[in-house]
């Protein structure tokens, strides 16, 4: 038998051992390794390039840091913004033959949209076409909001052509506003 001079519980038997690594399964072990910590250190050096460069791009999944299209890109800030009715009162302004139709077009023009009030403003070359697109206000109003969403445009304001510019003679005093402003 053999002394136990540390003073403790005999040592269990001892069980065969499973055979130590030999050389090339540790040279394989090691090589992993540093191929591993290299590869660690050059995705962040890659990571670092590409952030000085403008940004990481991202890999083959979509992410959002991926490019998108101008469409897309437009409709979300939109979106975002609350752009909503104004950009769809300003396709009615590009589609404006469409709507009223061309005869109707060739002589009203819309002006500008009044957002809190929803009152699209129209200028109109003559006073015939003015009465006529009054006439017609009603009719216009359905159809812009049936193609924008209910209550987009309240009142159509039509305003006729505008008056001549005001000439300076020689017998017109500086600052005067016209033959109004000696009315007091």
């Amino acid at each position: 038998m053999t002394e136990n001079t540390s003073g403790g519980a005999p040592e269990p038997p001892k069980s065969p051992r499973s055979p130590e690594p030999s050389g090339v399964d540790l040279a394989r072990v090691a090589l992993r390794a540093a191929k591993d910590a290299a590869r660690a250190r050059g995705d962040a050096a890659q990571q670092k390039k590409q952030a000085r460069r403008g940004g990481l791009r991202s890999g083959a999944r979509a992410d959002g840091r991926d490019p998108m299209a101008l469409g897309s890109a437009i409709n979300r800030l939109i979106t975002e913004r609350g752009w909503e009715a104004p950009a769809a009162v300003g396709g009615v302004m590009g589609r404006w033959p469409q709507i009223v139709g061309e005869d109707v077009a060739k002589h009203c023009v819309p002006e500008r949209y009044d957002e809190d009030e929803r009152v699209l403003t129209v200028r109109c070359d003559s006073t015939a076409w003015a009465t006529n697109l009054r006439l017609l206000a009603p009719t216009l109003v359905a159809r812009l909001n049936e193609d924008l969403g209910h209550g987009t445009v309240k009142l159509i304001k039509v305003q006729g052509p505008g008056g001549p510019a005001r000439r300076y003679g020689p017998l017109r005093a500086p600052g005067s506003t016209g033959p109004g402003d000696t009315y007091g």
